[in-house]
C-alpha cells in the first residue's frame, strides 16, 4: 500500500475535509461511512469493511466449528467455581 500524506485543517464543529487524493485511493464516495477512533494516540478512520476485514484475519485460525462464546462461559464458569472453593 502506498502511503499518501495530506494536511488537513480543523474548521467548525471539529470537521475535516479528506482531500479528493485520499478519498480517491481510499474509493470514498458522498455518503460512505467512517469508523473513527484513537490508536495510541493517532486519529484513524477506516471504513467498516475494512474493520471487518481485520478481524476476520485475527479470528481466521479458530476452526469454524468452535464457538468463543461458548469456550469464554466455560471459562468463566471454571473460574467462579475455583473461586468459590477458596
Amino acid at each position: 500500500m502506498t502511503s499518501t500524506a495530506s494536511a488537513i485543517k480543523v474548521g467548525p464543529q471539529g470537521r475535516v475535509v479528506i482531500p479528493a487524493e485520499l478519498r480517491r485511493a481510499m474509493d470514498l464516495r458522498t455518503g460512505d461511512t467512517l469508523m473513527a477512533y484513537l490508536d495510541d494516540g493517532r486519529l484513524v478512520l477506516e471504513t467498516p469493511e475494512q474493520i471487518w476485514d481485520r478481524l476476520e484475519d485475527l479470528f481466521k485460525h479458530v476452526p469454524s466449528d468452535v464457538s468463543l462464546v461458548d469456550e469464554l462461559i466455560r471459562e468463566r464458569r471454571e473460574e467462579a467455581e475455583r473461586e468459590s472453593r477458596e
